[in-house]
């Protein structure tokens, strides 16, 4: 197991007409993520120019801990909630270097 610590970059742009729904499900996330092994920080941010763009800045442990919160039933309840209301989604896994 890689003990690295990972750093997570995560963005949502929900549809306009879903804005609300999305940034409630999102903040949903965030009290149970918080409480999982390996979480340093979980946070939400939303854009000051685009208010349908979210982005979660999150460090792990490592890559490890931070797959099994993926694979965790708040994130699949998330899915299953927001389903055809996210235009676009990414994750950049980052490495901190300096």
């Amino acid at each position: 197991m890689n003990n690295q610590k990972l750093t997570i970059v995560a963005k949502i742009l929900a549809k306009p007409e879903h804005r609300n729904l999305v940034k409630n499900e999102l903040i949903k996330l965030i009290a149970p993520t918080k409480l999982e092994k390996g979480c340093i920080n979980y946070d939400l941010h939303q854009d000051n120019d685009n208010e349908n763009l979210f982005l979660f800045y999150e460090n792990w442990e490592n890559r490890a801990l931070w797959e099994a919160h993926m694979k965790n039933t708040h994130l699949a309840e998330y899915e299953k909630a927001t389903d055809g209301a996210v235009e676009s989604f990414s994750i950049n896994e980052m490495t901190h270097i300096a």
